[in-house]
């Protein structure tokens, strides 16, 4: 059965230092994994499951003792080394689902094909989970809760409270509960499901908004640089809603006007700008 060995662990420790405490994630962990083996890791939160898988993952190493991977050594493995073997022989399943929010699902598929050996096409890996007709939606309308349509609720409340949890992974998280009323029935969806949900709290079919980087006091007010022609040209901007990234102009822009995205101090009123 030697030839057929996947993972072979002996004594292996992980010990993490807290400063003052030694907290032993793993003390003395033997054990051998056969090629087509199944293995199910049981045991109370913080008994080292987490801790174990990094290990086999490649995401950590261990304190003390041996974990082999076929022929290559895992735990003495420089980073480089380590990169390659989760690069190539390993598939992580995260309690997240770790997509860039910006990017549509063939396109986050697309990051992984640049560095894959022999990759699929994303419509193929796509196509694998039943996405293939969601190639170019994004993360955040991508799960399915049972329908094929995003759900759509009204913010009953927001708790005041925000509590900490600790999450599968072990780590520490700020949470805090929203209680939402559903538009529509969605069957399937029971008490304690996880869901993904964009909460929207202020939205105008025709506001005129530019980059909140491009937003700049002068005097008291609120100014952005204009592009005309060559030079730029400071206007003074009545400002209403804003969000982490964009801000509605209620006057003194007009809509299609090129603004400076990021203004550096040094820029004046007819700094000519070399495009």
């Amino acid at each position: 059965m030697e030839d057929h060995l996947i993972f072979r662990a002996r004594q292996l420790c992980k010990v993490y230092d807290m400063g003052e405490v030694q907290v032993t994630a793993l003390r003395d962990v033997d054990f051998d994994l056969q090629e087509g083996e199944l293995l199910v890791l049981l045991g109370a939160s913080g008994s080292g499951k987490s801790t174990l898988l990094n290990i086999l993952g490649g995401l950590d190493t261990p304190t003390s003792g041996e974990v082999h991977y076929r022929d290559k050594r895992l735990d003495n493995a420089s980073e480089d080394d380590l990169t390659a073997y989760r690069r190539h022989h390993v598939g992580f399943v995260f309690q997240f689902y770790n997509l860039i929010p910006s990017l549509t699902a063939r396109e986050n598929e697309a990051l992984v094909t640049e560095i894959a050996r022999n990759p699929m096409s994303p419509e193929e890996a796509l196509e694998l989970v039943d996405l293939g007709d969601r190639l170019d939606h994004f993360p955040a309308v991508l799960s399915g809760w049972g329908a094929d349509d995003t759900a759509t609720g009204q913010v009953r409340y927001v708790e005041p409270a925000a509590f900490t949890k600790l999450s599968a992974l072990g780590v520490e998280e700020q949470r805090v509960n929203v209680v939402i009323d559903p538009d529509q029935a969605i069957p399937g969806l029971g008490d304690g499901y996880r869901v993904d949900a964009d909460i929207v709290v202020w939205s105008s079919p025709d506001a005129l908004v530019v980059p909140v980087s491009s937003m700049f006091r002068f005097e008291g007010t609120w100014m952005v640089f204009v592009l005309e022609g060559d030079r730029i040209q400071r206007h003074a901007v009545e400002i209403g809603e804003r969000s982490s990234e964009r801000v509605e102009v209620l006057s003194g822009l007009e809509a299609g006007v090129e603004v400076i995205r990021y203004p550096t101090p040094d820029m004046d009123d007819g700094v000519l700008i070399s495009r």
